[in-house]
């Protein structure tokens, strides 16, 4: 099956939480990958979303390092949305 990743970097302007993160993240950019699989048998080229990850700082011990955490695309949307609405506050 054919799989293809696709990495966009994506803002936050206040310190926001994701499930899968058992900390509040500073505000700032992010990078997010995201892997997708061919559907098989379409007369087109079609893809569905297989997995999310975000790159975010190390924990407090390791704030040098950079961490890779797999994350639901729909907590991401939340969290974007929430950025939003608390930005135009």
């Amino acid at each position: 099956m054919a799989m293809r990743s696709r990495r966009e970097m994506i803002h936050f302007k206040r310190p926001f939480h994701l499930k899968g993160v058992g900390r509040l993240l500073p505000p700032g950019a992010y990078e997010v990958i995201t892997d997708e699989e061919m559907i098989e048998g379409l007369s087109f080229q079609s893809f569905r979303r297989v997995a999310t990850m975000i790159m975010v700082p190390g924990a407090a011990l390791h704030q040098a390092s950079t961490e890779m955490i797999s994350i639901s695309s729909v907590d991401l949307s939340d969290a974007q949305r929430d950025d939003a609405i608390a930005s135009r506050e």
